[in-house]
């Protein structure tokens, strides 16, 4: 039997922490494949939850709904009702057995998501720390060695799918080289070609079989003078070198990375090979040109985004309880102050 889902080469944000009836019109009529919701959306999960079913339920089908709760820094949702982590670096420094660790984290963090109707979280980050790496970045990171970063990515990849909710793989094909912050300036690389393969793509090909990543809004001079989500040069070497079969998004078109207006900026990586759009602001606006700008899905994003949903089973009814019991014998726990 074919699930039902949205024909529209984008995944939207909205602008608070209800859905407005312009919000809903909209999104009925452009049919999203999918949302994404930020702190600006969150508040308790009964208001979450209402949220989550209310964009379902505007555009008539079970549309996955994205948030970056990575832990640490990059978490949307917060105490008092959920969960406090360490940053994923630091975890990984402190922990007694750092990928146990990470997919109990990962099991865990998608219990809570699943119970407010989150069904695909932004991780992993399998970007490698380097010394010049941002701090947007940096203790996001798992490590320094491509197959450290790989190992922990896939413990967080498995957490996350055995609790039902998809990972989404960033930021392909590696942003750790970047020594700017993409949400301001477009980040630049001069490494070599065998430096990046050797090193910042590893970690990428060692996961490739993951449903769905997210690009880089990162220069690498080696291969283009564009960034990634824009270069059909780096959206080739992600399908053919790095082998992701999978859905693969743009990092959100908001950042200041990209030059243009929201609609260049969506056109530009839809003819660069990008699947699907992320614009994130909730700007309606904003939101109204993109989704003109970006299109319906190719028969092949249709299929790539199909069998991504396919991979979001239900969860595997574990003792969450007994996870958390085992991850504080692991890790020190963190205040929720």
């Amino acid at each position: 039997m074919s699930v039902e889902i949205g024909n529209s080469a984008v995944i939207f944000g909205c602008e608070g922490l209800v859905l407005s009836n312009e919000e809903a019109a909209f999104f009925a009529k452009v049919k999203p494949f999918g949302f994404i919701l930020f702190a600006r959306n969150i508040d308790t999960p009964e208001q979450v939850k209402k949220l989550t079913s209310d964009l379902r339920a505007a555009v008539g089908y079970d549309a996955p709904v994205l948030i970056d709760q990575e832990g640490g820094r990059v978490a949307r949702m917060r105490p008092p009702h959920w969960r406090a982590w360490w940053p994923a670096l630091d975890e990984v420094v402190k922990s007694s057995d750092p990928e146990r660790s990470m997919y109990l984290r990962s099991r865990i963090l998608s219990d809570e998501l699943r119970a407010v109707g989150i069904d695909c979280n932004c991780a992993p980050v399998l970007d490698l720390v380097r010394p010049e790496t941002h701090g947007v970045i940096a203790n996001r990171c798992y490590s320094e060695a491509p197959e450290v970063a790989a190992k922990i990515g896939r413990q967080v990849a498995q957490g996350h799918l055995d609790g039902g909710v998809l990972p989404v793989a960033k930021h392909m094909p590696g942003h750790g080289r970047a020594s700017v912050d993409s949400h301001k300036d477009l980040p630049r690389t001069d490494a070599s070609q065998e430096t990046l393969r050797k090193h910042d793509f590893a970690p990428f090909v060692a996961l490739n079989d993951l449903p769905i990543a997210m690009s880089a809004h990162v220069v690498y001079e080696a291969f283009d003078d564009g960034p990634a989500t824009t270069s059909k040069r780096m959206i080739g070497l992600i399908r053919d070198e790095i082998g992701f079969g999978g859905l693969l998004l743009s990092d959100d078109l908001s950042m200041e990375a990209l030059s243009g207006t929201p609609a260049t900026r969506a056109t530009a990586c839809v003819a660069a090979g990008i699947d699907v759009v992320l614009h994130c602001n909730g700007n309606l606006a904003e939101m109204i040109e993109v989704a003109a700008a970006s299109g319906e899905m190719s028969a092949e994003t249709n299929a790539r985004a199909r069998a991504a949903i396919a991979a979001r089973y239900a969860p595997d009814g574990a003792d969450i309880e007994a996870m958390i019991a085992e991850h504080r014998r692991l890790v020190p726990e963190v205040s929720d102050g």
